[in-house]
């Protein structure tokens, strides 16, 4: 029977369906067996992600499976072009490792410790440049240094020696310094810190800092020379930092003055600057001699003669001594003048000379300071004159009349009366001797105590001026009464009258008695002794009305003071 070929293919596929049927049933009653473990241990994805359904290798052309979300090592840079057989050994993909140092060995002979990425990273196995700023730590990476090859440095006979290497310059230099001929550095004993010299961006880049090392700057005409005009033969250690070190030669040959036949100092700097030999300039002052006046403008050997410098004396009378032997006005040899012509004269001129004779002892004030020295310097004499007035006024002191100076006996200290103003008018200080004036003295002439014009010996005593008053008083009777003749006792010296006499042991000026009595003859009956007084004078009591008062009162006595005895102050009526 010809089904037709639609019908053959029908058929077809219906056996083929019969036979898949087969086989998946098969294939299951298979699977129902029991589990199958995977090669590659537990994982989370489907087979198919990887393998066919035709065969297990080789594996799907494209991957349906994410290394860096699906995993915890994701690939990154380089990573990523490597086959996974070079990192998975084995079929079991858990047990890869994932430390650098298990996939890369150390070179460095663990020398920066098993993490390769402080210094590699993924793009590349170049070191980073993280790795080149942490070089900083230690030895900066800067100029030429940082485009250096790692083992330009780190180099060692089996492999590259990367810690402990010292940090000098010399050494990696050595050779460079070894073989340095302009200058020779081993010659000349230069350090092997080649930085204090060179610089990081260029060997040829020299600058040493010749103040900071030496401790001698180069300034001047120095700043200009070449090394070896000081450093003879390469000879660097030891360089004498003083002048006379390099110009030992100019100072020898100088015969303008000539240094060594002067005995100048070997101190150049003392003249001369670095910025050139000549144009030099002496501080003199630091000689101890500054040059003042018309000094500053005379030439040197005008003081310095024949060359001469050490030891030239600095007093005036060295260089001028021959203008103070002829100086006749005044003639300063005769008059005994000091050689200390500074005393007079000053630096800017000879002439015009000031003398300061406050220096003396003796200022001159008043009309003293017009005076010509000649009034008072006769005969040119300047020294060994006495200083007291009378040595220049003993004329005027003698011809004095108002008062007679010399009858009076008048001390010669002149400045006791007069001033340096004027000779007239004198005023006498009483108060400066032994006798103040005060009170009605104070007006009184000269004359009425100085009799006769005699002022030495005056007494001071007041009887020796009151006698005539001591005698004439007759209340009370000063004669009579033997008062003693110090006035000062009753009187004082602003009046003489409104005495007032310290009634001691009887108060007459307070109490009842105050203003009760008018003389001294109220109580004193006996104007010749009064130490004679009586109460009943003015306490008119008869005996008759006494007594019967005073019956009681032990050894009561009818009579004259017998009251006082009971009565001190005179209380009764």
């Amino acid at each position: 029977m010809d089904l037709g070929s639609n019908s053959r293919r029908y058929v077809s596929l219906a056996i083929c369906g019969v036979v898949f049927l087969a086989l998946m049933g098969a294939l299951g009653q298979t699977l129902q067996r029991g589990p199958s473990r995977s090669p590659h241990g537990q994982l989370n994805i489907p087979c198919g992600n990887c393998h066919t359904s035709i065969s297990w290798s080789p594996l799907r052309a494209v991957l349906e499976f994410n290394h860096n979300t699906e995993t915890r090592y994701p690939l990154r840079g380089l990573h990523q072009q490597v086959a996974c057989r070079q990192c998975h050994t084995n079929l079991d993909f858990r047990q890869a490792a994932t430390r650098c140092a298990d996939c890369h060995a150390d070179i460095h002979r663990r020398q920066f410790g098993a993490r390769c990425d402080e210094c590699h990273t993924v793009r590349g196995w170049q070191v980073g440049v993280q790795s080149v700023r942490a070089h900083s730590a230690r030895f900066p990476l800067i100029g030429a240094h940082a485009a250096v090859d790692c083992e330009a440095c780190h180099r060692g006979a089996a492999a590259a020696q990367y810690t402990g290497l010292s940090v000098v310059c010399g050494s990696c230099h050595i050779t460079d310094y070894n073989n340095a001929k302009n200058l020779n550095h081993r010659a000349a004993g230069f350090p092997l810190a080649c930085d204090q010299c060179h610089a990081m961006d260029g060997w040829l880049a020299v600058s040493f800092d010749h103040s900071r090392f030496t401790g001698f700057s180069l300034i001047g005409a120095h700043s200009s020379l070449s090394c070896v005009s000081c450093h003879i033969g390469n000879h660097f250690q030891g360089t004498p930092a003083a002048c006379f070190g390099c110009h030992a030669t100019d100072f020898a040959a100088t015969r303008e003055p000539n240094h060594a036949a002067a005995g100048f100092s070997t101190n150049c700097s003392l003249c001369h600057t670095t910025d050139t030999w000549t144009n030099l300039h002496f501080d003199h002052a630091a000689a101890g001699f500054p040059l003042t006046g018309a000094h500053a403008a005379q030439a040197c050997s005008a003081c310095h003669l024949n060359n001469k410098f050490a030891g030239t004396p600095i007093q005036c009378a060295a260089c001028h001594i021959d203008t103070f032997n002829k100086t006749t006005n005044p003639n300063h040899v005769s008059a005994g003048f000091p050689t200390d012509c500074s005393l007079c004269h000053s630096t800017a001129s000879w002439q015009g000379a000031v003398f300061d004779h406050s220096k003396t002892g003796f200022a001159l004030s008043g009309a003293h300071t017009s005076l010509a020295c000649a009034r008072c310097h006769t005969g040119g004499q300047f020294t060994g004159l006495n200083a007291a007035c009378v040595s220049c006024h003993l004329a005027n002191f003698n011809a004095t009349t108002s008062p007679n100076h010399v009858t009076a006996k008048i001390p010669q200290q002149c400045d006791v009366c007069h001033s340096a103003t004027a000779w007239t008018p004198a005023s006498f200080n009483h108060n400066l001797t032994a006798f103040p004036l005060t009170g009605a003295h104070v007006s009184v002439p000269c004359a009425s105590c100085h009799i006769g014009g005699v002022y030495a010996g005056t007494p001071t005593d007041c009887f020796a001026c009151h006698k005539t008053e001591y005698q004439s008083t007759t209340n009370p009777n000063h004669v009579a009464a033997a008062l003693p003749t110090t006035c000062t006792t009753c009187h004082n010296t602003t009046t003489w009258s409104g005495a007032t006499f310290n009634h001691t042991g009887f108060p007459i000026y307070s109490g009842t008695h105050n203003k009760r009595w008018t003389t001294c003859a109220d109580c004193h009956p006996n104007a010749s002794n009064y130490q004679v007084f009586s109460c009943i004078i003015c306490h008119t009591h008869d005996k008759a009305s006494t007594d019967p008062d005073h019956r009681e009162v032990r050894n009561y006595v009818y009579n004259a003071t017998s009251c006082y005895s009971c009565h001190p102050t005179g209380q009764g009526d």
